[in-house]
């Protein structure tokens, strides 16, 4: 691990074909056991972080319910500071630390709006937040390992980048299809198999129905 950076876990339960969510962004994959299972793993790490797409669409609390455990660092990436205030994120920010990640296109008003939260605010890249740039601060925070929950697009980028050390895929038992249905990783992709990232598989769980594949990279 690169001490320029946290140690970063992407996380997510996918159907049989690959799709995280449904065309309408229905994704209720996990089983009650697996649920335990990440809230476990939750447990386990510094941060937990999420695009502001998730946080619009799920409105998560991104705490830890299913075990006994602290909640780690609730960390946002919104780049024009477009979070809503009614959500659970910025409505608990006074119980679980919470960073919500900007960039310089941030307008003033949601600034301002932020600043009536506890949260703390971290302004890296100019358009769209700096991942990089934004775990090399989080670092010097002490912040060694962020387990990411994120959509596609987020996965994207930190798969994108090289920025993730392990990634653990929970296979559900459900066939999604639809072209519209959101994938593990969205973005451009690659252009050849070449281009992947070299995984090489750590561990199997069967939970069930369910299987908990964790593969680190090479």
């Amino acid at each position: 691990m690169a001490k320029s950076k946290p140690y970063v876990i992407l996380s997510a339960a996918i159907s049989i074909d690959g799709k995280i969510a449904t065309r309408i962004g229905n994704s209720k994959l996990s089983s009650t056991e697996d649920f335990v299972r990440l809230h476990k793993l939750r447990t386990k790490v510094d941060g937990i972080l999420i695009g502001k797409n998730t946080v619009m669409k799920d409105n998560p609390s991104l705490t830890v319910r299913h075990t006994r455990g602290k909640n780690p660092v609730r960390i946002i990436l919104d780049s024009k500071g477009e979070i809503s205030i009614k959500s659970k994120i910025l409505q608990t920010s006074n119980k679980v630390p919470t960073i919500i990640a900007v960039s310089k296109q941030i307008t003033k008003s949601n600034l301002q709006k932020l600043n009536n939260f506890s949260v703390e605010i971290i302004t890296t890249g100019k358009k769209s937040v700096n991942i990089k740039l934004l775990l090399k601060k989080l670092s010097e925070k002490k912040i060694k390992t962020i387990l990411i929950e994120g959509g596609g697009t987020v996965n994207w980028e930190f798969i994108k980048q090289n920025l993730f050390d392990e990634l653990i895929i929970t296979i559900s038992p459900f066939i999604i299809g639809g072209n519209n249905a959101i994938s593990l990783v969205q973005g451009k992709g690659f252009d050849k198999i070449s281009e992947s990232p070299k995984l090489r598989l750590k561990s199997i769980k069967r939970l069930k129905n369910h299987l908990v594949l964790s593969y680190l990279k090479v």
